[in-house]
């Protein structure tokens, strides 16, 4: 157990952008964000972790999924607020699922933001191409991922 999060803790430092404050306006955030459940569908435990904390530290109800045919059926199954959409999976990348719930009427209209490590410039592209709503390049500041979570469910 103790090889396992000494194994863990550097990577999710490395999540996290250097200079950045996750705890700003932590009891706000927790207060407004009240009946908002996001997807996670990501296949690392480690960032499936990190961005639970985050989210689950501004009061988001968070479900996971490991992959994305998993996440297209939990989306489906859930109707969530959100979805974070990591691109690099097993089974169904996140380009293909995002595509994949873009054309399904039953999820269309929920916002889908792509938090992944593929950060060229054609990767954004084609992620908005398949329906995607918003793009995060790993590693993820707390603070920019929570904005761009609000700005989305404000639209």
């Amino acid at each position: 157990m103790l090889m396992t999060i000494w194994r863990t803790r550097p990577m999710i430092k490395r999540f996290f952008r250097k200079g950045t404050d996750e705890s700003s306006d932590v009891n706000r955030e927790a207060v407004s964000s009240g009946g908002v459940t996001v997807l996670i569908v990501d296949d690392s435990p480690t960032e499936v972790h990190v961005l639970k904390k985050i989210l689950e530290k501004h009061g988001y109800r968070t479900e996971v999924a490991n992959d994305g045919q998993e996440g297209v059926a939990m989306a489906k199954r859930i109707r969530p607020s959100l979805i974070l959409m990591d691109v690099v999976m097993p089974v169904l990348n996140g380009f293909q699922a995002t595509r994949q719930l873009s054309k399904d009427q039953s999820t269309s209209a929920i916002p889908v933001i792509m938090v992944t490590t593929k950060d060229q410039e054609t990767d954004k592209s084609w992620g908005m191409r398949q329906g995607a709503t918003d793009y995060l390049v790993k590693p993820v500041a707390p603070a920019e991922l929570i904005t761009k979570i609000r700005n989305v469910l404000d639209r």
